[in-house]
């Protein structure tokens, strides 16, 4: 068991959970390597923060924070995601999970006891692209994942990160269209990359075009910035 997870802590973002003041704990280490992720130290990295000095820290912002968003790298990876899950939710905190969704067992416990409020799922690729970009081969882990969120009761959302020299048009609905036939009725968000010079596969900003008006109409999607 990894006595300090976290690699960081965002004391506060207006951003991350929607509707809601949150601190965000950063766990280090990710069994992806996608080529466009721009938190290269925190994939790569290991933590150095333990549970009992987060856990303090929040105690002091007790009234003044909504929520903590489990972020990383990934942090289903800790296999004690549970206990320090309760933890927080003891103290008053709600929680937002962060996922590639490739723990599905420790989602479904996480939700069979109350402890998630809201997930972000991460969508990288379709499958025949899915390997080659996050240099894993777990879509179908991924898979079950999507499947056990949609058939739940809670709120979540489905994101992309678009780097149009590794997803085009095609891709793109490839998914939407995947998410339709499951039954997905949320937003599906996609996310412009950004270029930082220090991602993973060293990307640079992307060289092709995306067009919108190509991308397909059965989901409600939104770009973000």
């Amino acid at each position: 068991m990894l006595s300090a997870p976290l690699y960081d802590i965002t004391p506060f973002s207006t951003l991350d959970y929607p509707d809601h003041l949150a601190a965000i704990f950063w766990f280090g280490g990710c069994n992806m390597r996608c080529d466009y992720c721009y938190n290269k130290d925190v994939v790569l990295g290991t933590g150095h923060i333990g549970t009992k000095e987060a856990l303090a820290f929040l105690k002091q912002r007790i009234g003044l924070l909504d929520a903590v968003v489990l972020s990383g790298g990934e942090a289903t990876l800790y296999d004690d995601i549970t206990t320090f899950a309760r933890q927080i939710k003891t103290l008053g905190f709600k929680i937002k999970l962060d996922t590639n969704g490739t723990a599905c067992d420790i989602i479904q416990e996480l939700l069979e006891q109350s402890l998630i409020d809201y997930i972000a799922l991460d969508y990288k690729a379709p499958e025949t692209k899915f390997t080659r970009i996050t240099h894993h081969k777990t879509f179908q882990t991924f898979q079950k994942t999507l499947t056990l969120l949609i058939g739940s009761n809670l709120p979540f959302e489905v994101r992309t990160t678009l780097h149009t020299d590794l997803l085009d048009e095609y891709d793109i609905n490839a998914i939407i269209e995947d998410l339709h036939v499951k039954g997905y009725n949320g937003i599906y968000y996609i996310q412009n990359f950004f270029d930082t010079h220090q991602t993973i596969g060293e990307m640079a900003s992307p060289t092709k075009p995306f067009d919108r008006r190509k991308v397909c109409p059965l989901l409600h999607v939104k770009f973000r910035h």
